[in-house]
């Protein structure tokens, strides 16, 4: 993440593109190497740059053997 951290544990994984589905295949192989890349999303709560922590649904790429990258904050949740 740039300016914002994950605090504790991501949940609720889920899977929603693979392979060829994932629309930046190419730009995510030419940065971060060959993988079987994995669009994943997931709950957490998220430091934001001023201090604050939130709930949000969070988004991100993971290959075995590269790990997980490019977190993004996706929506913020109001109810756990």
């Amino acid at each position: 993440m740039k300016s914002e951290d994950i605090v504790g544990k991501v949940t609720h994984i889920e899977t929603i593109a693979e392979g060829s589905g994932i629309r930046e295949l190419l730009r995510l192989r030419r940065v971060h190497g060959d993988g079987r890349w994995k669009k994943k999303k997931g709950l957490a709560r998220v430091r934001l740059p001023g201090g604050e922590i939130i709930y949000a649904e969070v988004h991100w790429y993971e290959a075995h053997g590269v790990g997980k990258v490019e977190y993004k904050i996706k929506h913020p949740i109001h109810d756990e």
